[in-house]
């Protein structure tokens, strides 16, 4: 790692806009170790098979038929994240695009702001499925952080093809939930729009955050349900033990998480799992699915604390 490139390409920071992204992916690269990829023709045929094998099972524990991103990458750090500084600069472009002029001691901070931002990301991040909002798209994406998940599989000490295979399971999870609602990405990007207006005209539009909110509390729960149910508890255990690493955080790492909403993250799992686990438990896996209909299928804030009363809504 270099920790004076890093800084050096974070005050070097130049341009006209609120941040300079080359900047943020120079300095986050520099302030992060790339990680082992030297992988296998087997081990790639391993990866393959986990997704492979994780579209059949959720497709018959969810009746829901979908189609696996056609980008399916296994990256170290330094990949992961050159592809978000794009998506990163593709979200907040349309508030920099309002912001005006932007001094240049403010484009330092908010640059390095955004670099510490990747680099914490870059050392955590596991799996992840992108649905490119926001972008010119025409495919949807899938990437595994190889060292992460080899780091963290030594943590938990399990073997690596299994923690390798739930963190399949997981993505391709949220690859349904978007193959089975067409409108979900022009939902987000219009929530995500109307948020970053209110923000530009100097307001927190309360009503888009909180659709933002209960919409991914709806994507991070049904994902939850799917894996449950189409493991059919096979890796209880696991979760188990990746619940005690995250309680075993120290107080630095739980405040970075805390700044960049993953806490938040968190609460959308928990609330979102009880809310499907409900439903499925009362109507089965296939009624869980009607969330994705259409926007107006999605829970409300207060039907996700009270599933019975989507139950009754939907029909």
């Amino acid at each position: 790692m270099g920790f004076y490139r890093s800084v050096r390409a974070v005050t070097g920071a130049s341009g006209s806009g609120a941040i300079d992204w080359t900047a943020v992916g120079d300095a986050a690269r520099a302030a992060t170790e790339a990680g082992d990829l030297e992988v296998s023709e087997a081990e790639r045929r391993a990866y393959a098979t986990d997704v492979a094998d994780a579209r059949r099972e959720i497709r018959a524990a969810s009746t829901i038929d979908f189609d696996l991103p056609a980008t399916v990458e296994i990256q170290h750090r330094h990949h992961w994240i050159d592809a978000n500084v794009d998506t990163f600069e593709r979200l907040v472009s349309p508030l920099e695009s309002r912001t005006g002029a932007v001094p240049g001691a403010a484009r330092v901070v908010n640059t390095g702001s955004m670099a510490v931002a990747l680099t914490f990301l870059a050392n955590h991040v596991l799996g992840q499925y992108d649905p490119l909002l926001l972008a010119d798209r025409d495919d949807h994406k899938l990437y595994f952080v190889r060292p992460n998940i080899h780091r963290v599989a030594r943590q938990l000490d399990v073997p690596v093809p299994r923690f390798r295979r739930w963190i399949a399971f997981h993505e391709v999870a949220h690859a349904a939930e978007f193959g089975a609602a067409p409108w979900l990405p022009d939902h987000l990007e219009a929530t995500l729009e109307e948020t970053i207006d209110g923000l530009a005209d100097g307001r927190l539009a309360r009503d888009s955050l909180g659709d933002l909110d209960t919409t991914m509390t709806a994507v991070e729960g049904y994902a939850e349900l799917l894996m449950d149910r189409a493991f059919d508890e096979r890796f209880a255990d696991l979760r188990r033990k990746v619940e005690e690493r995250r309680r075993g955080r120290g107080p630095v790492e739980r405040l970075f998480r805390r700044i960049l909403g993953l806490s938040v993250k968190r609460q959308q799992y928990e609330r979102g799992k009880a809310f499907f686990d409900a439903v499925a438990d009362e109507r089965g896996v296939a009624a869980a699915a009607r969330v994705w209909d259409s926007p107006e299928t999605l829970p409300t804030d207060e039907e996700l604390d009270d599933p019975a009363r989507w139950l009754a809504r939907v029909g």
